[in-house]
């Protein structure tokens, strides 16, 4: 997990305050090569530290949200999963959204994709710091579906269960990446989810917002806790915007040119060879083409590393979070 320098500012428990920053932003749509939409690319430039935060000590995370608490992990001692605990302190920075925006939007992520974008940078309390980031509709959770299992049954098992304590579990779900809530899920019969399990059933439901965590191997609920049960409750698949770090502007010029440079290199390669073996030999354009498509498409989209900043105190102070976050209960169990 990258690090990076952080403020020096903490409240009352501790916890570092968020510094607030103006925020820029350019955003370039992402397609694949016939057209198909992937995901919008955000490039943000003068937030240092974003409000939705990570913080590192030792195997210990910490997330918290304008300087409030929200989670708290630790990494267990084989790297077999993760103990957490979730606080209540966690708000959404995403408005209602009405049933009407549901039907105009519905069937276009892009649409939806640049209103969740203008979100996250107007908020003071989303993960956005500055770099380049992705907000896809490709997420990863729906390759792991298998054929003869239902969607409330799939999507169900990629929950991570526990409130305020649970285990997110890496041996069992190897790179499926769960999806933990931030808060507690709603049940069917509530008010909310039975508003959105009508738009499910419509084909109208707005996106579920998550954001990739890569050091707990799990994706975050940001918005849309409601519309994921009612999508469950329904049976159907619940629309996904997943949000991400990509590769940094200043890797991207030189991780260009070392695409292009391989991409260079493989034709000289099969061109020498043809002018051994003679026209046999293919000119290599119909294998080292399409590789650096892919390469190129990669740099926009491919996952990196989350980034987190050291939690001033270290291990001391995270148990000193835990501590008064767990109310004197044995979490972390020692």
């Amino acid at each position: 997990m990258e690090c990076a320098v952080m403020s020096d500012g903490q409240n009352a428990i501790g916890v570092p305050a968020a510094a607030v920053y103006a925020l820029g932003m350019q955003r370039s749509d992402v397609t694949r090569d016939d057209g198909t939409w992937v995901g919008l690319s955000l490039d943000v430039q003068d937030r240092h530290q974003p409000g939705l935060c990570v913080f590192t000590a030792g195997a210990q995370l910490l997330v918290s949200q304008m300087s409030q608490p929200v989670l708290l992990a630790v990494v267990d001692e084989q790297h077999e999963g993760v103990d957490f605990w979730r606080t209540d302190g966690y708000r959404s920075f995403v408005p209602p959204l009405r049933a009407d925006a549901g039907r105009a939007l519905a069937g276009s992520p892009e649409r939806w994709a640049h209103r969740f974008a203008q979100y996250l940078i107007d908020s003071p309390g989303s993960p956005l710091h500055e770099g380049r980031w992705l907000l896809s509709c490709e997420s990863p959770l729906r390759r792991w579906r298998h054929a003869d299992a239902s969607h409330a049954e799939y999507w169900s098992s990629m929950l991570v269960d526990g409130h305020p304590n649970g285990y997110i579990d890496w041996f069992l779900h190897a790179h499926s990446w769960e999806v933990l809530p931030l808060r507690p899920m709603p049940d069917a019969d509530d008010s909310r989810v039975k508003a959105y399990r009508k738009q499910a059933r419509e084909g109208t439901l707005p996106p579920i917002l998550l954001w990739w965590v890569s050091g707990l191997d799990c994706h975050l609920i940001l918005d849309g806790h409601a519309r994921f049960a009612a999508a469950v409750a329904e049976s159907v698949e619940p629309p996904l915007l997943q949000l991400h770090r990509t590769v940094p502007r200043d890797d991207l010029a030189t991780r260009t040119e070392e695409a292009v440079g391989f991409y260079e290199d493989e034709l000289a390669r099969f061109a020498e060879l043809r002018a051994i073996h003679g026209p046999a030999v293919p000119d290599g354009a119909a294998t080292t083409g399409p590789q650096l498509v892919r390469l190129l498409h990669d740099l926009n989209t491919a996952e990196q590393p989350t980034w987190a900043w050291p939690l001033p105190g270290g291990e001391k102070q995270w148990r000193r979070i835990a501590r008064e976050v767990a109310d004197s209960q044995n979490w972390p169990c020692t």
